[in-house]
Parts: C-alpha cells; sequence; structure tokens
C-alpha cells in the first residue's frame, strides 16, 4: 500500500462514505479533507460538518459548496440541448452529476496540496468509472483510493456492522428492518437501488417514491404551464426568468405534484451487469418534452435528424463517464452549434403523469410557414407536381431491382 499523506474525500455524510472516512484514518493513516456537494438533494448538508468535526477534521479541511447554479448551467442544461436519453429512458440524473463532483474534487486537492482523492462508489457500479476518468483527466498523476475495491465490507449488512462498531450513526434504516435503500439525489432527480428493488420482479413500494405523488392521487384537473428557451436552454416558466437551478427546481415542484417522471428500469451497466434502478425525474421529464418541441419548429430536418442519430453515442459518453474526453467536447460543440436558433415558448398540459404539447411558436426562429403546410389553396406556394419526379427517382433502384427479378423469373 503506497503511502498517503492527504486524500480529499467525497463525503455526504452518509453511512457509507462516514464508514470511508474512518476507513481512512484507520488504514492509511493519513490526513482527510472531505468535501460535500450541494447539487440540490434537498438535504440539510451541515450535519455533515459536524460529523466530519467528530472524525477530527480540521475545519479548514471541510468543504461544503453550493454547486446548484454550475451543476444545472453546465451541465444538466448542455445535456439537456442534445434530448439526452440512455436506453431510450433513463435521464442520467445520476451520471451528469459526477464530473462535477470530480472536477470540484480535483480543484480542492489542488487547493489543499492533497496527494490523493477518494469515492465511495462500489466496484459493481458505474460511479467508480465516471469520478476515476474525471480525476485522471484533470489531475492525471492523482492516487485514487476506491475503499469498496480494497476492503472486505463488501455488503450493506457488514457495513452496518462496522458502523456500529465504529459508533457511526445508522440512520433511515427501514420500517421492517435490513438494510436501506441506496440513494442518490440532486436537483435533476433521485435514484432507489437495492433491498426490495434486487427483485426486478417486484412492484416499487409505493412509500419509497420522495418527490412524486403516484398518478392516481395526482390532482384531478390538468395544470397548463409556458415555458420559455432561448439557444437552446430554459430561461422562463409562465413569463418570469430564474436562474438555471431555480427553473429546475420550479418544474420539479411542478413535475411532482402531477405525477410525472417516474422509471423503473434495468439498464445495462458499464462493468457488464444488468441492474434494477427506480427515479424520480420531473422537471427533467417536462424540459425534455418542452425542448423537443420547440426543436420542432426551429431546428431543420436534417440537423434534427443528425442529432437524433448522435444522442445515442453522446449518451453513452456521459453514462460510461466520459464527460471530459475530446469525443464529447467534440460532440457538445456541434449539438451547441445547432441551438443558435432554438428560441421561443412551448406551452404544456401536466395531467395525471403525462406532459402534454398543447403549442410552440417561434417569433424569430421558426421554419413552420403555413403558406406551405396548409391543407387549404396555398396560392402555388408549393407546386404539387414537383413530387412526381422526386418519387420516381427515389424509386428508381427498387424498380431496376424488381425487374432484374422478373427477368431471373
Amino acid at each position: 500500500m503506497s503511502e498517503v499523506n492527504k486524500v480529499v474525500l467525497a463525503y455526504s455524510g452518509g453511512l457509507d462514505t462516514s464508514v470511508i472516512l474512518k476507513w481512512l484514518q484507520d488504514t492509511y493513516h493519513c490526513e482527510v479533507v472531505t468535501f460535500t456537494a450541494d447539487l440540490g438533494q434537498g438535504e440539510e448538508l451541515e450535519p455533515a460538518r459536524q460529523k466530519a468535526l467528530k472524525f477530527g477534521i480540521k475545519p479548514e479541511n471541510i468543504f461544503i459548496d453550493d454547486l446548484r447554479e454550475e451543476f444545472v448551467r453546465d451541465f444538466v442544461f448542455p445535456m439537456f440541448r442534445g434530448n439526452t436519453v440512455y436506453e431510450g429512458e433513463y435521464l442520467l440524473g445520476t451520471s451528469i452529476a459526477r464530473p462535477l463532483i470530480s472536477k470540484r474534487q480535483i480543484e480542492i486537492a489542488r487547493a489543499t496540496g492533497a496527494d490523493a482523492v477518494s469515492h465511495g462508489a462500489t466496484g459493481k457500479g458505474n460511479d467508480q468509472v465516471r469520478f476515476e476518468l474525471g480525476y485522471y483527466a484533470l489531475m492525471p498523476g492523482v492516487k485514487v483510493i476506491a475503499p469498496w475495491r480494497e476492503w472486505d465490507l463488501l455488503s450493506r449488512e457488514k457495513l452496518l456492522a462496522y458502523a456500529e462498531k465504529a459508533g457511526i450513526p445508522i440512520e433511515m434504516k427501514h420500517k421492517q428492518g435490513g438494510s436501506p435503500y441506496s440513494m442518490d439525489a440532486n436537483l435533476l432527480h433521485i435514484s432507489f437501488e437495492g433491498r426490495h428493488l434486487e427483485n426486478p420482479a417486484a412492484e416499487a413500494e409505493e412509500d419509497m417514491w420522495r418527490w412524486t405523488v403516484s398518478p392516481e392521487a395526482a390532482p384531478d384537473a390538468a395544470e397548463y404551464v409556458d415555458l420559455e428557451f432561448e439557444k437552446g436552454d430554459l430561461v422562463a416558466i409562465d413569463g418570469t426568468r430564474m436562474k438555471p437551478h431555480e427553473l429546475l427546481a420550479k418544474l420539479n415542484q411542478l413535475g411532482g405534484k402531477h405525477g410525472i417522471g417516474r422509471l423503473d428500469l434495468v439498464e445495462n451497466r458499464y462493468v457488464g451487469m444488468k441492474s434494477r434502478g427506480c427515479y424520480e425525474t420531473p422537471g427533467g421529464t417536462i424540459l425534455l418534452k418542452a425542448h423537443r418541441a420547440i426543436e420542432s419548429i426551429t431546428l431543420d430536418r436534417e440537423v434534427a435528424h443528425l442529432k437524433d442519430d448522435l444522442m445515442p453515442r453522446y449518451a453513452s459518453l456521459i453514462y460510461n463517464g466520459y464527460w471530459w474526453s475530446p469525443e464529447r467536447r467534440a460532440l457538445q460543440a456541434l449539438i451547441d452549434n445547432t441551438q443558435q436558433t432554438v428560441s421561443g415558448w412551448v406551452r404544456l398540459k401536466l395531467y395525471k403523469g403525462n406532459v402534454i404539447v398543447s403549442g410552440r411558436d417561434s417569433k424569430t426562429d421558426s421554419l413552420f410557414d403555413p403558406t406551405i403546410a396548409t391543407f387549404e389553396d396555398d396560392a402555388g406556394a408549393y407546386d404539387q407536381k414537383d413530387a412526381h419526379g422526386f418519387i420516381r427517382l427515389n424509386a428508381l433502384r427498387m424498380r431496376i431491382e424488381a425487374n432484374a427479378k422478373l427477368k431471373r423469373g
């Protein structure tokens, strides 16, 4: 085991990272710096400071940073410009937070003179890849300590036993006993894994969900909301301009109220296994629907289709931890270029788990021409005879093949 003088730990204050903090002290006998990121998870973060102090961490080595604005402005919004969805359903709420945490962790390592960083991701998961690809991209020579790949506490029950022995408070035990859900939350989503969900045939328990009411319990009356976009980014809701993180928080509130954004998914992890998780992404679900709606009238057809072709690759890059890679940056530059004309407003109807587009327009960038699209007299704006030659040319290769088959009998 190589010598470590100072390590920056991504510290939530929860059970796993509290155990890791104590384990780092006992195993590496090094100075520990804790970093807690406020990404809008909706929890009081000051207890993390008190827990760190209890473990003997120096006050100057405790970092609790409000990253909500940077998270939405520089990570969530750029991702949504690409209409990014992994495996057709997952809006990447956990994946998109990891590159920001890695970035800030490395900044703190440089500022405090640390020679190592540590995280609480397991050796079975995707987050170990996302964190560490970020570390190495931003600080190539840094030492990475991944406790789940080193220690023998390889189950939730062993972790709980270790915590009890070390005097670490154990919170959020399920009322029926056993291990708690493994949860991750930020302004974009909250996820649930483990315990009851490890049986993919079992329906998620209703009392598990935190942000959304069930669609059955949602209001019986639909609610309309107007979203305004400028160059692909949301800038206002119902005429009120807000900061990016405030806009997403507002969409979460609206979506949660109407039972929008629940997902039960078996996904293909980077390490090769299938894993079942449940997700609540109310604001992201609304934002994706609205963004595609404003693009439908402002993007050229082939540009829109090119974006759709590239989206699965872009989504995989984010899911697999390649946010800081040159190929992700290249794709982002292309995506951002397409968004220069994506401005206007979208009206949505929210009703019992559904997001329904009920109107959209752009005063300056709309490519919708009613004089051409009309089913009434278009006064010569479109010559329908032009379609004849176009169709015959596109059918030429199929006609040649069909004639050849006839000759062969």
